[in-house]
C-alpha cells in the first residue's frame, strides 16, 4: 500500500465521521488533523479521502434504492 492510501485510511479511521464529499472542506479538516508540508501530497490524500467518501455515500444511496425503489407514476 502506498503512502497516500496508508495516510488516508489512518486519518479516516480516526476522524472519518468528520469528512464529507466536498474537497475544499476536507482540505480544511485535513489540515487540522495532520501536518503535510507538500501541497501536492496533501491534495492527493484529500482527493482519495473525498473519493472514498463519495463511494461510501453512493453505496448508501444504492442500498436505499434497492430496499425502497422509487415510485413510478403513469403519464
Amino acid at each position: 500500500m502506498n503512502r497516500v492510501k496508508r495516510i488516508a485510511y489512518q486519518i479516516l479511521d480516526k476522524h472519518g465521521e468528520n469528512f464529507t464529499t466536498d474537497f475544499e472542506k476536507n482540505k480544511e479538516l485535513f489540515d487540522k488533523y495532520a501536518v503535510i508540508r507538500s501541497k501536492q501530497l496533501r491534495n492527493e490524500i484529500v482527493g482519495l479521502i473525498t473519493k472514498l467518501m463519495n463511494t461510501e455515500s453512493s453505496d448508501e444511496h444504492t442500498e436505499d434504492t434497492a430496499t425502497n425503489p422509487p415510485e413510478v407514476t403513469g403519464v
